[in-house]
């Protein structure tokens, strides 16, 4: 266990838990279950069986929620870790990379025809909503307690008609690797967040965002290039 020390601001820095995770050793069992799960279960079925252990918090009840997502998903890695509560719609356009946290009643929203991708080492904070209907997120990204990303919007058009009864356009989003996305913020529909930005907490992201920048507010403004401790700007891409 490492020390941590003090800020000097009343706070204290210790070292990060999931970001330096050695990489997950899979259960010699495992890849057999999912297997099994494929062959015995239609989609449906598996859908239902998961209902059975969605809300869960024991050993057993977050074992069964890895293999069926694992069994349902596209492609999913070893290591996953799946919160109680969390749901998931068109997982089978799912490909979930390894060591990836999706935390209690997150809900990723797939489409049938769409594509969602999750990086290696991707951890995904409790209450997060996704739309993932067009939406890759690169590895080693932080996505905060509650953030929401929104891959589309209606058209509008015709104005002599309900705006939910128009067109839904949907936008791709992209979030580059190591990139942190604060507590409660929202990606809008067509956003790409570059490598290692931050978002900051309660922002709302309507334009993209360069490399390594740090962004905040509603909607999100420039603050300042993240910086190396000898205050050079790193390298972009």
């Amino acid at each position: 266990m490492s020390a941590d020390r003090g800020t000097g601001t009343g706070g204290r820095t210790v070292a990060a838990v999931h970001g330096r995770r050695a990489a997950p050793a899979e259960p010699a069992f495992e890849p057999g279950l999912v297997a099994a799960l494929r062959e015995a279960y239609s989609g449906a079925g598996l859908a239902e069986l998961h209902a059975r252990f969605a809300a869960g918090d024991g050993f057993a009840d977050a074992m069964m929620r890895r293999v069926i997502w694992r069994a349902l998903a596209r492609r999913c890695g070893p290591g996953l870790q799946v919160g109680s509560g969390a749901c998931f719609r068109h997982i089978e356009t799912f490909t979930i990379g390894s060591g990836v946290f999706i935390g209690a009643q997150a809900f990723i929203q797939g489409r049938y025809d769409g594509t969602c991708i999750i990086g290696d080492n991707v951890w995904i904070g409790p209450q997060a909503f996704l739309d993932a209907r067009d939406l890759v997120i690169g590895d080693h990204v932080g996505w905060g307690p509650g953030a929401k990303v929104l891959g589309s919007e209606h058209s509008g058009v015709p104005a002599d008609r309900p705006i939910i009864a128009t067109d839904l356009e949907i936008r791709p989003v992209r979030i580059g690797d190591w990139a942190d996305i604060g507590t409660g913020a929202t990606i809008l529909p067509g956003v790409t967040i570059g490598k290692g930005a931050i978002v900051g907490a309660g922002a709302v992201v309507a334009e993209d965002v360069a490399p390594f920048a740090i962004v905040a507010g509603v909607p999100a403004r420039f603050l300042r290039w993240r910086t190396s401790s000898d205050g050079e700007r790193h390298a972009e891409g």
